[in-house]
């Protein structure tokens, strides 16, 4: 929507410029899309100031020094500084399951509620975790890639792959996408195992107290356990050394949880089996060194990326900035 439709259905009064933008008397300043069909009827309801391209300016205030409530997303995050520049800010709704972007300590502070949109993709994660531990298991890109080349000329001509029903299902965070991942797993006959920082009541499977231990039982270990500085390179080298020449990781959390330094050479020196990624540590960039293997697939951050999955999140920010705006309790406040 161009700045002229906004006038006109806000009323706003433009009172200055700043850094090429017009400050606004908005009620929410968006940082982050929640999607096309929540970001139109965010528009379309609310006056809304939006920074959804490029560098997300660290004075909010600047731009909209009214606003209540500030709509962001998993990717683009909101720092303490950013927090601070809105001395009226109230609520913060962010898009996506993980908020190790956003500054939740610094928004607690002040008495900022902070929102985010649990549960929804849980069973979309782990559908592609599925994917994934598929396509690595039966080298399905691989064999894909073959056919593709015109290289099949005999039924024997392709390696074989490895069974994933019946195999050890080592899975790092038993949250619920953990839960919806092992609940799978069971379908396909698999012991399940896991690690968290604690054993959790009710939890399918067999919990290991270390995730050395864990990896070294497992045949696949999957990762889905929260980003952030306590997760940071959890999965090292020892870790994938123990997994073994055999074993197959899958990543469907957080790239920082991995250390891409120590994969590369596990994978170069089969020290592993094969990898499945669809989240890396400096997104979009992929590092150059994991590109080159048949045992590794790599998708683009795709986790909650169906049309009814993305949908139904944008549809909660949009509750959760309603109840913010009207004074009332958050509908899925991050715990």
């Amino acid at each position: 929507m161009n700045e002229s439709l906004w006038e006109a259905r806000h009323g706003w009064d433009e009172t200055q410029h700043w850094d090429g933008r017009t400050m606004t008397a908005a009620d929410i300043v968006q940082i982050g899309s929640a999607g096309a069909h929540a970001d139109e009827e965010l528009a379309r309801r609310y006056a809304v100031a939006s920074v959804l391209e490029g560098p997300i300016p660290s004075d909010l205030g600047a731009l909209a020094p009214e606003a209540t409530v500030v709509v962001t997303s998993a990717l683009r995050g909101i720092t303490r500084g950013m927090i601070d520049s809105l001395p009226k800010l109230r609520a913060i709704c962010s898009w996506g399951v993980g908020y190790d972007t956003l500054d939740v300590a610094a928004a607690r502070e002040k008495g900022i509620a902070v929102s985010y949109t649990p549960d929804i993709l849980d069973d979309c994660v782990a559908d592609l975790a599925w994917a994934l531990m598929l396509a690595v298991g039966r080298r399905i890109a691989e064999a894909d890639r073959y056919v593709k080349a015109g290289a099949w000329q005999d039924v024997r001509g392709f390696p074989e792959a490895m069974r994933i029903s019946g195999k050890r299902l080592g899975i790092l965070g038993m949250g619920r996408i953990g839960e919806a991942i092992a609940r799978r797993g069971a379908g396909f006959d698999m012991q399940i195992g896991y690690h968290n920082r604690r054993a959790k009541d009710g939890a399918p499977g067999q919990f290991f107290d270390t995730l050395e231990g864990l990896a070294a039982w497992a045949d696949v270990l999957v990762v889905a356990c929260p980003g952030g500085a306590a997760t940071y390179h959890l999965v090292n080298a020892p870790v994938l050394d123990a997994l073994g020449p055999k074993g197959i990781l899958i990543n469907i959390a957080r790239g920082s949880v991995v250390d891409e330094t120590a994969l590369a050479p596990a994978l170069q020196e089969g020290r592993l089996g094969g990898a499945g990624l669809d989240v890396f540590e400096d997104e979009p960039n992929v590092p150059a060194a994991l590109m080159g293997f048949d045992r590794v697939v790599l998708t683009p951050h795709i986790g909650s990326c169906t049309v009814d999955t993305r949908r139904a999140m944008g549809d909660l920010v949009v509750a959760n900035v309603e109840k913010a705006l009207a004074g009332e309790p958050l509908v899925t406040p991050i715990p």
